[in-house]
């Protein structure tokens, strides 16, 4: 095995491994749009969900068919028919409907008994679940338009999911529900896994689909200039909703964004459009900090606070690349846990990724912010200017006159923010006493006004 690879895979998998602790036991539904089936992405989205329910995750997996119930219906010679961003369902659209679902319950359940050595897939038992879980009513006649046999989610069984989840098999729905009477109803797959997520209170809900997410710049071209929006509090994906006009395609911008925002509305913290076209797009988006798609949350999943107990693991794990390379001065857990309520962190979704620590000198009316480090893979995004801006609040708290930092190799980051260069003489008697003459740090000082 090749040195590079093991360069690679190690820091890989140590980076995913908080998210792996963090999602086991909680609920995903995922909503796979009919066309992602279509373009032949189902034996890979199979693999990873089943790699994701390995981890632990409980899901419950919602297929669309929109392009498989227009094939049936043009082989009929029966042309389908929309409004208001939904289809009319009449008797033949029905058939149809219900031909295409039986056929994708098949494949789908097929892609979960694979199991080849060599495969993803190898040694799984992945027990896929359907039933009659959904209550369904119908959309009736809207604007003058008869709907017929379109429906809406009347009922969610949530406790059946729930007793299925905890044996651990998958539940797999398809947009079908029936009335009290036994009727028959098509409903759209993004109301169906959006309602089946808010009844289950679901940690996540995803939808991978035709489009890569919502840009920052909605309906301007793809560009270096207007990426994704990889992550968008729930107050500003409402706003861009008024602005935006009714969504009637998949394509559309508000089209997942609606439902997004009514599945946060109603309880669940995230919610995903992230696109089939890239493979793997659900492991990027659930396992890699910044994602790949468009994440709607009910608020800032980044917090600035000031750290726990809870938190030594991670700053241990934060800081010892730069303690292993000389940038910061060694630290034990021991120390770290003593100190723990000096720290300031960064969390993310259950992870620390900038802290820095506070140490008084009330009798010089002076502090040292030591430990800021800022990982990887947030560099440049101001988290750095951030915990610093927090750490002079705690001074300024304090009554503190200024702060100072001990460094050896990020002089200038520090001076472009107010901080000036001092003899080590300036230094508190007691830190004095402390200072290494041998590490040669240079002493940078900020004045708190």
């Amino acid at each position: 095995m090749s040195s590079v690879f093991n360069f690679t895979f190690v820091p890989w998998f140590r980076s995913v491994a908080p998210y792996i602790h963090k999602f086991r036991n909680q609920t995903f539904v995922v909503g796979i749009a009919g066309e992602a089936i279509e373009a032949g992405k189902l034996p890979h989205l199979a693999q990873d969900l089943a790699l994701i329910q390995s981890m632990g995750v409980k899901v419950v997996l919602v297929h669309g068919f929109r392009p498989q119930v227009n094939e049936q219906l043009a082989a009929k010679g029966h042309t389908p028919r929309y409004s208001h961003g939904m289809r009319i369902t009449d008797g033949v659209a029905l058939d149809c409907a219900q031909e295409a679902a039986g056929q994708l319950r098949y494949e789908i359940e097929a892609a979960f008994s694979q199991g080849l050595p060599n495969t993803p897939m190898a040694g799984a038992t992945i027990r896929v679940i359907s039933g009659n879980f959904l209550t369904a009513r119908p959309v009736g006649i809207v604007d003058g338009i008869d709907f017929q046999h379109s429906g809406v989610v009347r009922k969610v069984d949530t406790a059946g999911i729930t007793r299925t989840l905890d044996v651990g098999a998958m539940v797999l729905l398809s947009p079908f529900g029936f009335s009290p009477t036994g009727e028959a109803f098509n409903l759209a797959m993004e109301e169906v896994a959006t309602s089946v997520a808010t009844a289950l209170q679901a940690d996540k809900l995803i939808f991978v689909t035709e489009v890569p997410g919502i840009r920052v710049e909605p309906g301007q071209p793809e560009s270096d200039e207007n990426p994704i929006d990889t992550e968008m509090s729930l107050g500003v994906a409402e706003r861009l909703l008024s602005e935006l006009p009714a969504a009637n395609q998949p394509t559309d911008t508000a089209f997942y964004l609606q439902h997004c925002v009514k599945a946060c509305k109603g309880g669940v913290e995230r919610s995903h459009i992230i696109p089939f076209a890239i493979d793997g797009s659900i492991l990027l988006e659930v396992y890699v900090h910044d994602g790949i798609g468009t994440m709607v949350v009910d608020e800032k999943l980044e917090s600035l606070r000031e750290a726990t107990v809870d938190d030594v693991g991670g700053i241990l794990q934060l800081i010892e690349p730069l303690e292993k390379d000389g940038t910061l001065v060694k630290r034990s857990r021991t120390e770290i846990e003593r100190d723990i309520g000096l720290y300031t962190v960064i969390e993310h979704d259950g992870v620390i990724f900038a802290c820095a620590a506070l140490y008084a000198y009330p009798e010089a009316k002076t502090a040292e912010m030591a430990a800021l480090t800022v990982s990887t893979q947030v560099q440049g995004q101001g988290d750095g200017e951030r915990v610093l801006k927090r750490i002079e609040q705690r001074a300024r708290a304090d009554k503190l006159d200024s702060i100072f930092v001990l460094t050896t190799r990020t002089t200038h980051w520090f001076r472009k923010r107010g901080f000036v260069q001092v003899d080590p003489d300036w230094l508190p008697e007691a830190r004095k006493r402390k200072y290494n003459w041998d590490r040669k740090s240079q002493v940078l000082v900020k004045k708190l006004s």
